[in-house]
């Protein structure tokens, strides 16, 4: 029988059970439906070796709940990247590592085949040449080979960069330190402080999502078919999650939430027609399609459509009038809420349009997204106009739901 390993080989099945127990699930071990009780118990181990010292316990009728709690201001490090730093490998890979460094430490340059005949003859390796080309297309990949094409033949070499060689001034080791931190630089400036024995000792985040650290592979796969204008082939979930679907999409830009932390990608579905958001820690890691011809035309409309969106709704709503919210706010004491207003309209504009009233108008293109921040004003609000019918119609029923919850005109305590 196999026996445990804290090495994982497919990151993906961490990823989604770190996400969804010991993050945003909270959930116990009679939700875990994907496999075995053994195989929650395997993958419960081995974030716990992780991140022992950032695990919480609670126990409740439903179970025990593990969950991640730690303080940003106090900690210099993500404690996630651990995760990355826990791949598996086969006996192969070890030796392929070790071998194919030592023979091309000499900077020379040498093709698959060349270098399957030299670990054979100098270490009596006997492996089949397409391991050797694929242990070395790898390592391109990675940035520790280059490999140049002579005629039909491919020569590959150890690259000449050395991380050792940059970083020797006090202030670039600094500037890495901040930006190990940073969500688009963590885990590469985190790897070059290990490889230096070095940690980040200077800078501490008092907003830090470190759950971005989970999105960093899906993100540079994404990032890379935006940069060539490519498609991907995304999959999401329905809210049970018993359902899969594929979609072809056009990445076209990442939008970050200033209020959760979260993150959405922006994409045009072409069989569909449509502009769609997909949450970018519930996405799977995409495949890369080829290169879409109509970039640019869709771009020019997304930057259209993105100038009428109040979140990361980019469905444009039918029949949508501009919402014109009137709100009242004493301009002598109660300066804080027209600050809130003219800081949080986003896309909206805002004018003084009476004597202690202000009123705020967003011509967006899904009124109904704005509406919890609008909700917020209650007890503010003089007038709401615009959006579409069944916006207004449910707001005012949810204004008399909340009058009779407490009290309305009943005369009777509120229990």
């Amino acid at each position: 029988m196999a026996g445990f390993s804290e090495l994982i080989k497919n990151f993906e099945k961490t990823r989604d059970y770190v996400r969804d127990f010991f993050i945003y699930g909270y959930k116990v071990r009679n939700d875990f439906d994907k496999k075995s009780a053994r195989t929650y118990d395997d993958e419960k181990r081995r974030v716990e070796s992780w991140l022992g010292d950032y695990l919480v316990y609670d126990d409740s009728v439903r179970g025990k709940q593990v969950a991640i709690s730690v303080d940003s201001a106090k900690i210099a490090e993500n404690p996630l990247y651990q995760a990355f730093y826990t791949r598996s490998f086969t006996d192969n890979d070890i030796r392929l590592h070790f071998l194919l460094l030592d023979i091309m430490c000499d900077g020379e340059q040498y093709t698959a085949r060349q270098l399957t005949d030299m670990l054979y003859d100098g270490f009596q390796l006997s492996i089949d040449e397409q391991t050797v080309r694929n242990k070395l297309k790898e390592y391109e990949e990675e940035g520790i080979m280059l490999s140049e094409r002579q005629g039909r033949a491919v020569y590959f070499r150890l690259s000449g960069d050395f991380a050792e060689d940059w970083l020797d001034s006090e202030g670039l080791i600094d500037a890495v330190s901040f930006f190990s931190e940073m969500q688009e630089f963590g885990l590469a400036g985190n790897s070059m402080l290990k490889m230096l024995k070095l940690k980040n000792e200077l800078f501490f985040m008092k907003h830090y999502y470190i759950v971005h650290a989970l999105e960093d592979e899906v993100m540079l796969t994404v990032l890379d078919a935006m940069e060539k204008h490519k498609t991907i082939t995304v999959k999401s979930f329905s809210r049970s999650r018993d359902k899969e679907f594929e979609h072809v999409a056009v990445p076209l830009q990442v939008l970050s939430s200033v209020q959760t932390g979260r993150r959405f990608l922006a994409a045009w579905l072409p069989e569909s027609g449509k502009f769609f958001s997909f949450r970018l820690d519930y996405m799977p890691m995409p495949k890369t399609g080829g290169i879409f011809d109509e970039y640019d035309e869709v771009m020019a409309r997304y930057r259209k459509l993105i100038g009428h969106s109040f979140g990361v709704s980019l469905y444009e709503v039918e029949g949508a009038e501009p919402l014109k919210l009137v709100i009242s706010a004493d301009e002598e004491k109660e300066l804080f809420i027209v600050d809130r207003l003219r800081r949080e309209k986003r896309c909206g504009s805002l004018e003084k349009t009476g004597m202690n009233e202000f009123t705020v108008t967003l011509d967006i293109c899904d009124p109904n997204e704005a509406m919890k921040w609008v909700k917020t004003f209650i007890g503010r609000i003089k007038h709401i106009e615009g959006g579409t019918e069944e916006i207004r119609r449910r707001f005012d029923s949810d204004i008399d739901r909340m009058y009779q919850l407490y009290g309305g005109d009943g005369g009777e305590d509120i229990q």
